[in-house]
């Protein structure tokens, strides 16, 4: 399969990745597992979705690079890039539902209407028009069940989350949600070496970077609506991720030895 092929994927297990690379204390309680998933919601509802990063947990492995990095250290590089690009499209989000107000409320009618969004404009406008709603939508239907060993179910509607694979697991900084690296990294697009992470935290930066431009385009009032706003927004974010999503990809594909490409 070729790298151009599989730079979806690239950049989808780049972005997970990217949000599960989050391990620091944010001001939240979370010191059950019931309030680390309220803390989530607190976060969103301060205007604080930078710190949602900081809410899964992932083991960094004991290796140092060769240029002296370490894992951990090359995760939390993500993780602040990650939080600075989600920083970023709450920003444009925020200005997005003042200056079309009636257009965004129609995309999020629609949404919970479950109608099916037509076009890549109408696609990218529902998504930008709340980006953060799934996990607000989620909140009434998610349950953490502390197993008493240090570990959590995450329940939604009473089942496992994501069949089991999402869990939750206290940490020193408090209860935090788990993904299993081991089972992540069998998929063959998890981030193994230094030049792999340095990827996903490029990959990251131009997002955060695509998004700025387009808040200075808005500002300047170059869009007269919110499909033309957002799908110049697709465009741009698209074409920012897109070359870093296909180096991380054929990274992937050549293996360990590739050479780096720019990035964190």
């Amino acid at each position: 399969m070729g790298a151009f092929r599989t730079a979806s994927t690239g950049l989808a297990a780049a972005f997970l990745a990217a949000i599960a690379a989050g391990c620091s204390k944010p001001a939240y309680d979370t010191s059950t597992p019931q309030q680390a998933i309220d803390a989530v919601q607190a976060m969103l509802a301060d205007g604080r979705p930078e710190l949602l990063p900081t809410m899964i947990h992932i083991e960094a492995r004991d290796i140092v690079y060769d240029d002296g990095v370490t894992e951990a250290s090359a995760i939390e590089n993500v993780r602040d890039k990650t939080g600075d690009m989600l920083a970023q499209l709450w920003r444009v989000t925020q200005k997005l539902q003042a200056r079309y107000p009636s257009e965004v409320q129609k995309e999020l009618e629609l949404a919970k209407s479950g109608a099916r969004a037509r076009g890549f404009g109408a696609a990218f406008a529902r998504f930008l028009a709340d980006p953060f709603s799934f996990l607000e939508e989620q909140r009434d239907r998610l349950v953490a069940e502390d197993l008493g060993d240090g570990t959590a179910a995450l329940l939604v509607d009473g089942e496992p989350a994501f069949g089991g694979v999402l869990t939750m697991v206290e940490t020193g900084d408090g209860w935090r949600l788990s993904i299993p690296v081991e089972a992540a990294r069998s998929s063959g697009y998890w981030p193994d070496t230094r030049h792999e992470w340095a990827v996903v935290a490029s990959i990251m930066l131009s997002a955060e970077n695509a998004l700025a431009d387009f808040e200075r385009k808005l500002d300047r009032g170059d869009f007269r609506t919110l499909r033309q706003a957002s799908e110049q927004a697709g465009l741009q974010l698209g074409g920012s991720v897109a070359v870093q999503s296909v180096i991380y990809a054929s990274m992937k594909e050549k293996g360990p030895d590739a050479p780096a490409a720019g990035g964190g």
